[in-house]
């Protein structure tokens, strides 16, 4: 077998959803709608957080950034898939690999970030609620936010520059539906022990730190919320929080349950399943989420569209 270095020529194949050439059509179709939702809704959440001036707190000022990262991570994903799906081949370039390895770092990181950095604004909204636009500035939220990018930039750019001194057999097989960096480490010819030392190392600081923060924060939230006397306040209190919450849930729970079954089962159709649950589902419902659940949120958009529907 011919192996390559970091060649333009080298070339991967993607394992893919399914090899049934039958379910290619409504996999097509399945997996583009949940796209355009996804882009749709985070665009529209964008749109409200930032046109409406009663939203202008920083609660949503990270929600608008959150869902930037959505779009932006979903997308990395899922228009390969799409063209992979509707052309029937399973190629994808040596560059476009590593491109989308890159991206998916950056942005998986960023969704990380982000929650834990709404879980501390949670944290300071309720547990000390006279300090909140004190300690909450605008200057911190978005030295918070700059911080988080600038880390995870040298983070992604630490592991591309690592996978450019692996050696690939042409042709390879890559156990997955796009480019992850624990399959492609999997099928690599030549020793990966530095990337996976390194891969180890930056999950342990950029992933557990800020799980640590999230579960820091809500022990202090409800710690508080359990010495409030009125129900009312609680109930508003959990209302803030209950769609923060959901969004933690929903994305380190598919994230852990990849990360188990790639580490103890090796199965990749576990790990496919949950992955489209993390980088497609999510960001879906992510817009779902804040909306139902927001009386403030769904207040913007109602105001959003009557502006754009009175529109000539």
């Amino acid at each position: 077998m011919e192996k390559e270095n970091n060649s333009c020529m080298a070339e991967f194949l993607l394992q893919g959803l399914s090899d049934y050439p039958e379910l290619q059509p409504a996999l097509f179709a399945l997996f583009l709608s949940m796209y355009l939702i996804a882009v749709i809704g985070n665009l529209l959440i964008i749109l409200a957080t930032t046109s409406d001036s009663h939203l202008h707190t920083p609660m949503y000022f990270f929600l608008s950034n959150l869902s930037f990262v959505d779009i932006c991570f979903t997308s990395t994903i899922v228009p390969k898939m799409l063209v992979n799906i509707h052309t029937q081949h399973k190629n994808i370039s040596y560059r476009e690999c590593l491109t989308q390895v890159y991206f998916f770092i950056i942005f998986a990181l960023m969704d990380n970030f982000l929650l834990s950095i709404m879980a501390y604004d949670r944290f300071v909204a309720i547990c000390h609620p006279l300090k909140y636009m004190v300690i909450m500035r605008p200057h911190l939220c978005s030295l918070l936010v700059m911080m988080s990018w600038i880390t995870i930039f040298w983070d992604a750019l630490i592991h591309l520059l690592l996978i450019t001194h692996l050696t690939f057999t042409r042709g390879t097989e890559i156990p997955h539906f796009f480019c992850n960096l624990p399959p492609l480490l999997q099928v690599a010819s030549s020793d990966t022990q530095i990337n996976k030392i390194v891969l180890y190392i930056s999950t342990a600081l950029l992933g557990v730190f800020p799980v640590t923060g999230i579960l820091l924060s809500y022990s202090q939230i409800v710690s508080s919320l359990m010495k409030m006397p009125s129900s009312t306040s609680k109930s508003k209190a959990f209302s803030t929080c209950g769609s923060h919450l959901c969004m933690v849930s929903l994305y380190y729970g598919t994230s852990f349950v990849e990360y188990l079954s790639f580490t103890f089962t090796h199965s990749s159709q576990a790990s496919m399943i949950t992955s489209v649950m993390y980088t497609v589902v999510t960001p879906m419902l992510n817009p779902f989420i804040y909306s139902l659940r927001n009386k403030d949120v769904k207040g913007a958009l109602r105001r959003l569209l009557i502006r754009g529907a009175s529109c000539p």
